[in-house]
């Protein structure tokens, strides 16, 4: 049996991170199992996630297997789209440019803030009473 050739890549976004396993052909990409439109279902996360492809021009030419875990799906998309922007990086460096120009190989480095002692949540403070 023949082992795929894969470029891996991972992608991180506040608690989510994504292991993105890329393969050139026009097989169907697959999320925790799932089909990409199953596990992503609003049409704006679909979009998000095509990004990568679109920017560089190969929808159809790769396909690939993401594991993600952590996080809502917001912070879910973002760390799969930056993993698929590595991986294309690392399969041909002809497309560091137009990704880099579009924002998609920079890691969003915003995450929650730990909560203090004493407060409420990060910065929410009890009511103060001067009388």
């Amino acid at each position: 049996m023949a082992e795929k050739k894969y470029q891996e890549a991972i992608g991180r976004r506040k608690e989510s991170t994504a292991i993105v396993r890329l393969m050139e052909g026009n097989g169907e990409s697959t999320i925790n199992g799932k089909p990409v439109t199953s596990y992503f279902s609003s049409a704006a996360a679909q979009a998000r996630y095509e990004g990568p492809f679109r920017v560089t021009g190969t929808q159809g030419k790769f396909f690939g297997t993401i594991k993600v875990s952590g996080g809502g799906k917001s912070g879910q998309v973002d760390a799969v789209v930056l993993g698929i922007a590595r991986a294309l990086v690392s399969l041909d460096e002809k497309f560091r440019k137009p990704l880099r120009d579009a924002g998609l190989l920079t890691r969003n480095p915003r995450e929650k803030e730990r909560k203090k002692y004493f407060l409420k949540k990060a910065r929410k403070r009890p009511q103060y009473s001067k009388r």
